[in-house]
């Protein structure tokens, strides 16, 4: 039943991103005249509101329905709002007013799930009901408990799909859809689109858009590249990966690697090359190192440069390394990293 003598008083609440947590204070005033009630029955505080949800505390004086609880004052709070199902969090505590402060009751652990089923939980022992106890806690026959909730607002698990922008653009790129540039790559045609272009490139902003640029460029022609090559490179531009070389023996995708390392170099693709880099590290063999070492040189690759330097140096690969046709072709293009290698192996020698 309710009861005129009570009254309850809230608590300033916090909230965070996933939990809505706030405290009430139930005052049982006129404690005494309570007292033999019965076993089973109980006092309600008014209805207060935590998480979005209708809640109160349910006090029994002569202890719950339940027999371990005759001697104690049982409390328990008790959700109100129908068919809903809540996740929460609850400490029932008893003020000491003699000396101030809260003292928690709860005997349960752990989040609790409260629903039409089982629409309360409580403490059954939650004080006993003898004058030395009562003497303790109360002041002017009133009786103050508090009642921390914290309601467990869980975010559904949404499965997002992974992004399909790379997709599209690349759907894009086959499809020519507003396509407004065109390339011709050693008598093969390919489409493109000026702003994506500008985008990823400054070279091709400033070619297309810049102040000494052709706006009204249409047409371009390259005729020092290989088709695939343009159109992996193309790839990369609209995608931002390497297309796919699975299909490739190792030396073929070396190969082609090597290929874009240019383009990437000629329209400053930074990232492009870096990946370009790191896959002719771990291609490097005494045939052709030195060959990538000139590649290296020319585009100024220089973690490139060193890895080259370093893998000749390393094992006594130096005499093979020398054999090999690239390093004759490195000698007459870049004699100045000859002499770079060769300050380093007199370095290591002294080391």
């Amino acid at each position: 039943m309710a009861a005129s003598e009570t009254s309850i008083v809230r608590v300033p609440s916090r909230c965070k991103a996933e939990t809505a947590r706030g405290t009430v204070a139930f005052q049982i005033a006129g404690y005494s005249l309570h007292k033999g009630l019965g076993r089973g029955n109980c006092l309600r505080s008014p209805a207060f509101s935590i998480g979005g949800y209708e809640w109160c505390i349910h006090y029994y004086p002569d202890g719950s329905k339940h027999e371990d609880s005759e001697g104690y004052v049982s409390v328990f709070l008790k959700l109100l709002t129908k068919n809903a199902e809540v996740k929460a969090l609850h400490n029932v505590m008893l003020v000491d007013t003699a000396r101030g402060g809260s003292i928690i009751m709860n005997a349960y652990k752990g989040t609790k799930v409260f629903d039409s089923k089982t629409p309360s939980w409580g403490v059954r022992k939650f004080m006993k009901n003898t004058a030395e106890v009562d003497s303790v806690y109360l002041r002017n026959d009133c009786l103050i408990i508090e009642c921390e909730v914290s309601v467990i607002k869980e975010t559904p698990d949404i499965h997002v799909p992974p992004s399909d922008l790379s997709g599209n653009l690349a759907t894009l790129l086959e499809a020519k859809i507003g396509a407004d540039v065109t390339f011709k790559v050693q008598g093969e045609v390919f489409s493109a689109h000026k702003v994506l272009l500008a985008v990823r490139s400054a070279v091709f902003n400033a070619e297309f858009y810049g102040p000494m640029g052709d706006k009204g460029a249409h047409d371009i022609t390259i005729d020092d590249m290989q088709p695939g090559v343009f159109k992996a490179f193309l790839h990369f531009m609209y995608t931002d990966s390497m297309p796919p070389m699975d299909n490739l023996e190792d030396d073929d995708k070396r190969e082609m690697v090597k290929h874009l390392l240019v383009p990437a170099d000629r329209y400053a693709m930074e990232r492009m090359k870096m990946i370009c880099e790191g896959m002719l590290c771990k291609s490097l063999d005494v045939e052709t190192v030195a060959t990538i070492l000139a590649l290296a040189d020319q585009h100024h690759c220089s973690k490139l440069k060193d890895a080259c330097i370093e893998f000749m140096l390393s094992s006594n690969r130096m005499n093979d390394v020398i054999a090999s046709q690239g390093y004759l072709h490195l000698k007459i293009s870049s004699p100045d990293v000859i002499m770079d290698v060769l300050e380093r192996a007199a370095k290591a020698r002294k080391i």
